[in-house]
């Protein structure tokens, strides 16, 4: 007897998912990638490092901007299509990187490649332990998802304290937090596949993957900066 395995619907389904995550990841990169091309580009522009570094207001308009688009994204990916997603994700990636734009004038380059490639490693580990991991990983979530309110609490106070060693703390547990929350985002990513749906609604979820895992992998980076980085 013949089996035609082309056909096996565990087979169709791990290939769904395979292609799932992958776009995921994908889309991510790729969004790492204008990121640091907007960051270095405006970090080499004097008017713009002028503005970026003038004063809080600029730096208010891209957080409350930023933060829009991720509630927006959140609350209303049922709602928009994938391509107006698409957009809102690729604009995101741009302003974290004009915000972003003044470590290239804060940090040495040596840091700025040490941090980068220490994140890179972390959150390759955390990545791989949650998709494999059989083990449920809601309760880590939840526990992280705390802990990261209490630093931004933590963070807005120490605005005002300008304390160097609870800015120094505030990094440390940032980096435990990220950690944490990558491998919690990769089993929720990964859960969220379903073969059954419309290639529109994959298309969003991977959008929403891709934010979460770029969320990550950013304030991990920027954690790892801060604790670990030379300034100039």
């Amino acid at each position: 007897m013949n089996y035609n395995f082309n056909q096996s619907p565990v087979l169709e389904a791990g290939n769904g998912l395979q292609k799932y995550m992958i776009s995921v990841f994908n889309r991510m990169f790729m969004a790492l990638c204008l990121t640091g091309l907007v960051s270095f580009a405006c970090s080499s522009n004097p008017a713009v490092m002028q503005v970026m570094t003038g004063g809080f207001s600029v730096i208010v308009i891209l957080m409350i901007a930023t933060l829009g688009i991720v509630l927006y994204l959140s609350t209303q990916i049922k709602k928009i299509s994938a391509e107006r997603a698409n957009i809102l994700f690729w604009i995101y990636s741009a302003l974290i990187g004009l915000s972003i734009s003044p470590i290239f004038v804060l940090y040495t380059g040596e840091s700025l490649a040490n941090a980068f490639f220490t994140t890179a490693i972390f959150f390759g580990g955390m990545s791989l332990y949650g998709y494999v991991t059989k083990k449920d990983l809601t309760g880590v979530g939840s526990f992280m998802t705390v802990g990261l309110f209490s630093i931004i609490i933590a963070s807005v106070i120490n605005l005002f304290l300008k304390s160097s060693a609870l800015q120094l703390g505030l990094s440390a547990i940032s980096i435990v937090v990220f950690c944490g929350l990558t491998a919690y985002d990769i089993q929720k990513i990964r859960a969220f596949y379903n073969p059954a749906m419309s290639e529109e609604d994959i298309k969003k979820r991977s959008i929403i993957g891709a934010l979460a895992l770029y969320l990550d992998f950013m304030n991990l980076f920027l954690a790892l900066l801060r604790f670990l980085g030379n300034r100039k």
